[in-house]
Parts: structure tokens; C-alpha cells; sequence
């Protein structure tokens, strides 16, 4: 066989066919495609956000459903900026044909992307969210009676040196400057400076600093140990299926006491509308307190939540809390509650490792509590439409997928199909059908489930080629 040598230098064609530069394709983006059309996930967003735009003035924008997608997209590549969102949408073959945009189109920029995110409110996030939700359910993945709660810190978009004085607006290194003349040093060093400032109590409080351009982070301490500017990341969980019911962004000072009714009442938001009812919450010692107790309580939700060793306690001062609190201590105690207990870190963390360090996401490239929230929703819709994807196809996100040949596809088809024979008959029927009986007329038509099982099989068995997770 003759060597062939790259040719380099000479001059390229003039026109090229379309045809020939096809990609073959993601399986799971296809698969995934074929999903979303079966819900009329194009016309139900278009419907949703028609109020946020002009019937007839200005330029059309790009479609809710692409925004919606490149965002969902950067969940599944790892992409945490809006930036490399576009970059990755521009250059792959693969995810062009996803967000159905032809050679001779241009996928939007990242000035688009953000320009929308700004102009749609939180609502219209929300909204989708809840649609993947309403997928799971029609689906039989969620059940909703047991919730998990845990929260996270998020770092922000902010750095620590350029905080300011929240009274006089004065920078952090003109505030030592003046500490270093109070004390009597006229030309004080870098060296005098951090020596002044090395023992001073109360440096670093949020009640006399904030950041000038980003007013809702506070300076806190990452899991790594590091001080930084950061946000609060709460979200709740079904213990069942792992999918995020609730997700809330709040500030860092509050405690896990105070920042959970308003995760708890966002859950609940959720599941009301879909006819559930959550009637269980397991959470760490960080919640636990005689307010979380008796809001528990008032609410008629039984807690399963890990009570610290704070020795013998006097219930004088606050009888209303000691029954509920006991109540927490048996559950806590019982072979369900030990269960439950192990199965939180679980499915908890598990939803933050996907959210956050594989979704890209650990550090924010937005400001403000609301953009943050925005994205944060659509990577939790992301990542509930990976366990739907998982529960039917076998495969959650595509890079699953990375560096498996045709042979092992056709291994693992085959052993889903066989899998699926043996399993009890509500996971039989969540993993077949496409949807329960009771469908809204409002979703438009589409390739039905056995469609989209079809042409995933016919993807996966078609072909010696590899899948690779860059789609290209």
C-alpha cells in the first residue's frame, strides 16, 4: 500500500456539495431529537413564550426551542459559559443537525444566547423545567412522596479584590491604606499592609463588604477550603427516581434552616402541578432545628432529618418543638429512616455531580441570583431528560457513548431489550410506552415512542463507524 502524502498549499474548490460533507450523526442527539418531537417541544415553547415577544415589530429572533436546546447542550457537553455554548454549536456537524441549522446557516452567537437569556423572564425557565417534569411523569419515573434537600455553594462571577466598603463604596486596598495611617505608618508596604491586616477580626464580613457589580454574592468558603465569592445552590430531589423536582438560588449567609421553605415550597410548586404530593423529607444535621421540626410538622410532611449530637436538651423554653423532634428521632432510628438516610447521599450528590462538575457549572459565568437561576433551570430540565433518555434508551448523556464501537452499541442494545423483559411491570411500562393515556391536546403531532426506539436501534446496529461524543 502507497504512503498518501497531505497536500498542502494548493488552491480549494470553488463550490462544494452539501451531500458530501453530512455528518453521520450522534445517536443520542437523534434519539434525543426524536423525543422532544414527539412532545411538541417546538411548538409548546414557542406558545409558552409568545407573551415576551412583538407580534409583528422588530427582527425575528432565534426560536425559544434552539435557545432552549444550546442551553440544554451545554449541560450535556460539560460548557458552563454561553460562549462555548456557541462555539461547540458552530463547529460540530452533529449538533447543527440537533438544532437543525444547515451548512450555508449560521447557529447563534453568544450575544444572541445571552440577549435572550436576559429578555425571557425566570418564568418562562421555570416553565420548561416543569415540562421535563411532566415528561417523567407521564412516564411513571416520578413518584414525588419522598424529596430529598441539600445545597451546594456555587463560586461567582466575582473576584475578591474588588470588593468595596457597603457605607462609603471604598475599595479594599484604600481601606488598609487608611487602617495603616490611623496607625501611624505614612508610606506603609505591601508587607506592612498584610501584616496590619493579617489579625484584623472581621475582615471578611458580608455586612461590611459586597462586591460593586455583582451585589448578591457573598464572601464565603468553598468546599475546597478556598474564600471566595459565591451563591447558594439548593435543590430538591425525588428519592425514587433521583430527578430534581425544585432548585433554588439564594445567598450564602442565611443557614440551611432559613433558605429551606423557600426550596421546599418551590418543590411542592412543582408537583401540585402534576396531581403529587410530597408527604416525605430527608435531609442532613445541617437542617435540623425546632423551626425546621414544627414547619414540618404544620405541614403534615413526615422528616427524616439527621439530628446533631447536641447532648441532653431542656424543652422548657420551646415545648411546641420536643414532639416533633422525637418524633424526627425515632423515624431517624428505624430501618426505613437508616435507609433513607444512606440513599440521600446518593441520589443528592449524584444530581450535584452531574449539575455541577460534569455539567460545568461548580463556577458561575453569570451575575446575579435570577441569570444564575435561569441557567441552572434548564440544566436541572437537562439532566431530567437524561434519566427519561437513560430509562428508555439505556444511555443518559453522550458522552456515555464515548469511544464505544458499533460492536459494543449492539452488545448493549441487545441488552437492554432483553433487561426490559425481566422487570417489574411499572418499569416495563416506563420503559416501552411513550406516554400514559391521558395526553393534552396542545402537543402537537409526532414520531411516536416505537418510532424513536426504532430509529435509535437503527443508528446504533447500522454501520462499522465509531460513536464519539464530540458528534463531529
Amino acid at each position: 500500500m502507497a504512503m498518501g502524502r497531505r497536500r498542502g498549499g494548493r488552491q480549494k474548490a470553488l463550490f462544494v456539495a452539501a451531500e458530501r460533507i453530512r455528518a453521520p450523526g450522534h445517536p443520542f442527539y437523534r434519539a434525543l431529537e426524536g423525543l422532544l418531537a414527539s412532545a411538541g417541544f417546538d411548538g409548546w415553547c414557542e406558545e409558552t413564550c409568545a407573551a415576551h415577544y412583538a407580534q409583528r415589530l422588530g427582527r425575528p429572533s432565534i426560536p425559544p426551542g434552539v435557545y432552549f436546546r444550546m442551553l440544554v447542550v451545554g449541560y450535556l457537553e460539560g460548557i458552563g459559559s454561553e460562549r462555548g455554548i456557541a462555539w461547540r454549536c458552530a463547529e460540530s456537524l452533529s449538533l447543527r443537525e440537533f438544532l437543525s441549522y444547515e451548512l450555508d446557516e449560521n447557529p447563534p452567537d453568544h450575544s444572541t444566547v445571552s440577549r435572550t437569556r436576559r429578555r425571557l423572564p425566570v418564568e418562562a425557565h421555570e416553565a420548561v423545567f416543569a415540562r421535563v417534569l411532566e415528561l417523567l411523569e407521564e412516564s411513571g419515573l416520578l413518584s414525588g412522596k419522598t424529596l430529598g434537600i441539600d445545597s451546594t455553594t456555587l463560586e461567582g462571577n466575582a473576584a475578591m479584590r474588588s470588593i468595596v466598603r457597603r457605607d462609603t463604596g471604598e475599595g479594599y486596598q484604600l481601606f488598609l491604606e487608611g487602617l495603616a495611617e490611623a496607625s501611624g505608618i505614612e508610606t506603609p508596604t505591601r508587607a506592612d499592609l498584610a501584616k496590619l491586616d493579617r489579625k484584623r477580626p472581621r475582615k471578611g464580613s458580608n455586612e461590611d463588604w459586597e462586591h460593586p457589580h455583582d451585589p448578591d454574592a457573598r464572601i464565603t468558603k468553598m468546599k475546597d477550603g478556598r474564600t471566595r465569592m459565591g451563591h447558594k445552590l439548593e435543590h430538591a430531589v425525588d428519592m425514587s427516581s433521583g430527578a430534581v423536582c425544585g432548585l433554588t438560588v439564594q445567598p450564602t449567609t442565611g443557614g440551611d434552616c432559613a433558605s429551606l421553605p423557600q426550596t421546599v415550597g418551590e418543590a411542592c410548586g412543582q408537583l401540585e402541578r402534576l396531581g403529587l404530593e410530597a408527604r416525605e423529607l430527608v435531609c442532613d444535621k445541617g437542617y435540623h432545628s425546632n423551626a425546621t421540626m414544627k414547619r414540618l410538622a404544620g405541614l403534615g410532611v413526615r422528616g427524616y432529618v439527621s439530628e446533631p449530637n447536641r447532648g441532653r436538651r431542656s424543652w422548657k423554653r420551646d415545648r411546641a418543638a420536643q414532639k416533633p423532634t422525637y418524633a424526627n428521632r425515632r423515624r431517624i432510628r428505624g430501618a426505613r429512616g437508616k435507609r433513607l438516610l444512606r440513599a440521600r447521599g446518593e441520589k443528592l450528590e449524584r444530581a450535584f455531580a452531574h449539575l455541577l462538575t460534569t455539567g460545568g457549572m461548580r463556577r458561575t459565568h453569570l451575575r446575579g441570583h435570577e441569570n444564575i437561576r435561569k441557567r441552572m433551570l434548564v440544566h436541572a430540565a437537562g439532566f431530567n431528560l437524561g434519566l427519561l433518555m437513560r430509562s428508555r434508551f439505556g444511555y443518559g448523556t453522550p458522552r456515555s457513548l464515548q469511544g464505544r464501537s458499533a460492536s459494543t452499541l449492539r452488545t448493549g442494545g441487545l441488552r437492554i431489550a432483553f433487561s426490559a423483559l425481566f422487570r417489574p411491570k411499572s418499569r416495563v411500562l416506563g420503559h416501552l410506552r411513550p406516554a400514559r393515556a391521558r395526553q393534552s391536546p396542545k402537543r402537537g403531532t409526532g414520531p411516536s415512542g416505537a418510532t424513536i426506539r426504532r430509529d435509535f436501534a437503527e443508528i446504533i446496529f447500522r454501520g462499522p463507524q465509531r460513536a464519539f461524543a464530540t458528534g463531529c
